[in-house]
């Protein structure tokens, strides 16, 4: 593993606030004007100016990506965000707690991030029907059913309950494996943000790669054959941990 030299690394450190600086303009002041599709490019292009800013390259098989899905991911950093919304623009189910994190929450609010109350059942039947509503529109939610991060070696449990609204209105699940690998070709732990590591080391850690590879694969769609939510769980959980090369 090589790392990055100083100049590389304060280099990156400026274009990711410049991409950040770009990510608050698009979600304060240009998401409110424009229409859907267009709002989807804009996030895509936040995601990518973010992740090329970090230094880190694409390596996505899309091969079975539909519109309109459900799309459950392992979770490995805080930096998934930024490389879904670069190849699958999507709208996010996070806590509620994070709506009021500073600068994060203001940014998540803005960017159609649906706030999930743990606890209460009523709650979740609003945001079942707000996923199903965006679902309906032909776009992507995207949501993190181990409930919260690893280190990339191995997944935890999938919460079967978080992808119920996508087969209650009949849409497809899709399962997205996320992996992050050194320019060796050996996996990275540089991107974990895991425990007790800070968002600042996590950035440090990730800046100080000399290339950092995020490798995106998306498997064949599943729940469209009456299956119930565990076994979509089950087989969802299977599929990421084939496309991510993590034992079953």
């Amino acid at each position: 593993m090589t790392e990055a030299t100083p100049p590389l690394r304060a280099l990156r450190l400026f274009r990711l606030a410049l991409a950040m600086i770009w990510a608050f303009i698009v979600a304060f002041c240009l998401f409110p004007l424009c229409r859907n599709a267009t709002r989807l490019r804009l996030k895509a292009g936040v995601g990518r100016g973010i992740i090329n800013a970090l230094g880190v390259r694409f390596d996505a098989d899309l091969t079975h990506a539909v519109p309109g899905a459900l799309i459950v991911a392992n979770h490995v950093s805080w930096i998934d965000i930024f490389v879904i919304n670069a190849l699958l623009p999507a709208a996010f189910v996070s806590k509620e707690e994070v709506r009021h994190w500073p600068l994060v929450g203001s940014l998540a609010a803005r960017s159609e991030t649906v706030f999930l109350r743990r606890g209460s059942r009523g709650h979740a039947r609003v945001i079942n029907q707000q996923v199903a509503d965006i679902l309906g529109r032909g776009n992507y939610v995207a949501v993190f059913p181990e409930g919260t991060t690893t280190d990339g070696t191995h997944l935890l449990h999938f919460h079967a309950a978080l992808i119920q609204p996508a087969l209650v209105v009949g849409r497809p699940v899709l399962p997205v494996a996320i992996s992050y690998w050194e320019a060796d070709g050996s996996r990275s732990l540089a991107p974990a943000y895991v425990g007790d590591v800070s968002l600042a080391e996590c950035l440090r850690a990730i800046i100080g790669r000399k290339g950092l590879v995020a490798r995106v694969v998306a498997c064949p769609a599943l729940g469209l054959h009456g299956e119930d939510r565990r076994q979509v769980a089950a087989l969802a959980r299977e599929a990421i941990c084939a496309g991510a090369r993590l034992p079953v």
